[in-house]
């Protein structure tokens, strides 16, 4: 294995570890000395690594942010860039922002050639759409509302027009291509619902917390989701 490959795959190791992991297991899944695993540890500590622990006792990566040059190949340069760019397009004014950041601070550590490669990517994303529909609430309501778990009341009209008050359960937003959505369970439906932002006139939060966690609501959204797409698609 190169050891370009090979300190790529003993940080794949490290993340997949809680507790600390001897240089011998290390060694043993490389199939390498453990002479030549304390090298590949030093450089990669040099290369600004979050790794803790000393010979003998362990090692783990704790948490943090960590893209040193060699993380990132040609085409996962391209990828993120291609992705960062298609939001900075299309994202509403605070995802474009941190897309714009994250792109800064990613071309920071990368080498010459690959900055290069950021600054002047192969892959381009599509002209930028021109205008998305007005929101007449402000998208960080309902971000504030989906990390807080926090039940909204809105004030929400239907394609005729017709409003009606709801109670939803917002887990996620949803970029589309000509319109937003938020993705929420609703208390009058007893029903996932994606509701549109621009035909969302009002929202508040409740007070309360709904139950249970978010994430395991997105789980079971998602497959209902996959199942009616599914079932749609079995009946043409």
């Amino acid at each position: 294995m190169a050891r370009t490959s090979r300190l790529l795959t003993l940080l794949q190791l490290l993340r997949g570890k809680r507790l600390p992991v001897t240089a011998a297991a290390l060694a043993g899944e490389l199939e390498v000395s453990e002479r030549t695993l304390y090298r590949d540890i030093a450089e990669l500590v040099a290369q600004g690594a979050p790794i803790q622990g000393e010979a003998g006792l362990g090692y783990v990566l704790r948490p943090g942010l960590f893209l040193p040059p060699l993380m990132l190949s040609a085409d996962e340069t391209e990828a993120i860039v291609l992705g960062l760019r298609y939001v900075d397009q299309r994202g509403d004014p605070v995802l474009s922002q941190a897309a714009k950041e994250a792109l800064a601070k990613i071309e920071a550590v990368l080498p010459p050639a690959l900055r290069e490669t950021a600054q002047n990517p192969v892959a381009m994303p599509g002209p930028p759409k021109r205008r998305f529909p007005d929101n007449p609430v402000d998208l960080k309501v309902y971000r504030a509302a989906i990390r807080a778990q926090a039940k909204l009341e809105i004030t929400y009209s239907d394609v005729e027009g017709k409003a009606s008050a709801r109670v939803i359960w917002p887990i996620a937003l949803g970029f589309m291509e000509e319109v937003r959505v938020l993705a929420a369970w609703c208390e009058l439906r007893q029903d996932f619902r994606h509701f549109r932002t621009d035909r969302i006139a009002t929202a508040q939060e409740t007070g309360e917390r709904y139950p249970g966690r978010r994430n395991a609501l997105v789980k079971t959204w998602r497959t209902v989701f996959d199942k009616k797409l599914g079932e749609r698609a079995a009946t043409g």
